[in-house]
């Protein structure tokens, strides 16, 4: 992004805010931009001093070619190549995972849960975390950037989240306390390596949860230029979600718990999943709807639907094939950061 522009345009424009004083917009509308739009938004960026100079032919150029890519349906994340999430300015590039507003609210869930039950802090003053489907790193690092004493273990099976995930832990200098670990829980056995750093006292993880029938009615932003596989989550979307079900015994203590985001449609099918396999010792303890809700018209007025999308698993029994006392050492060589 230019450094003609100035901080405040920067910051709003990542944030989805209009720069009009008072005029503040959702995130959706950004996405929404048609390229002669994102270049007035750009314009509105430049510091103010520059507004009655001529662009150069470079920022006639530039303009041009950002105008250009969102003509293509390119996300607004992936052309400025940053976001912000939870307060904290990301990395984007395609084709990970854009981390999306309501999924702030499953990081808020996570945090009130920390605070209120103190067994969930941990031997060492703070939770070990496991994020299955890291992504950017979004739900990772903020929960790192908010709870001074956690350490995480984050998964992917995609290169790309992996690296990006890393590379924003580096500029967010939390790099110490994550370990990146290329995982595809899907595979047999892929959770004995996470048994290095021992029990985990929180699983958090937004899985590909789409029904497979409505990929193609995703919007051609999301189609063309996000992983499918990120996305996808079988016939029922939950393919991924049981196999982060089945893998939690096997690396969760006694009491942890596993937070979930979730489509609408998934709360009654997880329970009912849950009671067919009582020897994982798992129950689903609450539900909570987003408070992004979407705006529908009724009888010509605007309301607000709020639906269930996080889900709140705990587990009880013993520990399965997991160390007790273990707590995450140094990162072994043979897994990289």
């Amino acid at each position: 992004m230019p450094q003609s522009w100035s901080a405040t345009g920067r910051q709003s424009l990542r944030k989805g805010v209009s720069l009009r004083p008072g005029n503040p917009v959702n995130t959706s509308w950004l996405m929404s931009l048609e390229p002669k739009q994102l270049s007035a938004v750009l314009f509105q960026s430049l510091k103010p001093v520059l507004w009655t100079q001529p662009l150069t032919s470079w920022q006639l150029q530039y303009i041009q070619e950002l105008s250009s890519r969102r003509l293509r349906r390119m996300p607004v994340q992936y052309i400025l190549g940053e976001w912000d999430f939870q307060g904290l300015t990301l990395k984007m590039a395609p084709p990970v995972f854009i981390p999306r507003p309501e999924t702030e609210e499953l990081v808020e869930w996570v945090l009130e849960e920390v605070t209120q039950r103190p067994g969930l802090a941990g031997a060492k003053g703070g939770p070990l975390i496991l994020e299955v489907g890291c992504g950017s790193g979004a739900v990772s690092l903020s929960l790192l950037s908010q709870l001074p004493q956690s350490q995480v273990i984050a998964v992917d099976k995609g290169e790309a989240a992996i690296c990006l995930t890393r590379e924003n832990a580096q500029r967010l200098q939390l790099q110490d306390r994550i370990r990146i670990v290329p995982l595809d829980v899907t595979l047999e056995g892929s959770w004995a390596q996470l048994l290095l750093w021992g029990p985990m006292d929180l699983i958090v993880s937004n899985p590909p949860y789409i029904f497979h029938q409505d990929m193609e009615q995703l919007a051609p932003e999301i189609r063309s230029f996000e992983d499918p596989l990120a996305l996808d989550g079988g016939e029922e979307g939950m393919d991924i979600i049981t196999h982060i079900l089945a893998l939690a015994p096997q690396v969760l203590k006694h009491s942890g718990s596993i937070f979930l985001e979730v489509d609408p449609r998934h709360p009654e099918l997880v329970s009912s999943w849950l009671e067919s396999r009582p020897d994982l010792s798992l129950h689903l303890v609450a539900v909570r709807k987003d408070f992004c809700g979407r705006l529908q018209a009724v009888t010509g007025l605007l309301s607000c639907l709020f639906r269930p999308r996080f889900l709140h698993i705990q587990r009880s029994g013993p520990q399965r094939d997991c160390p007790v006392d273990a707590r995450p050492g140094p990162q072994p060589t043979s897994v990289p950061y």
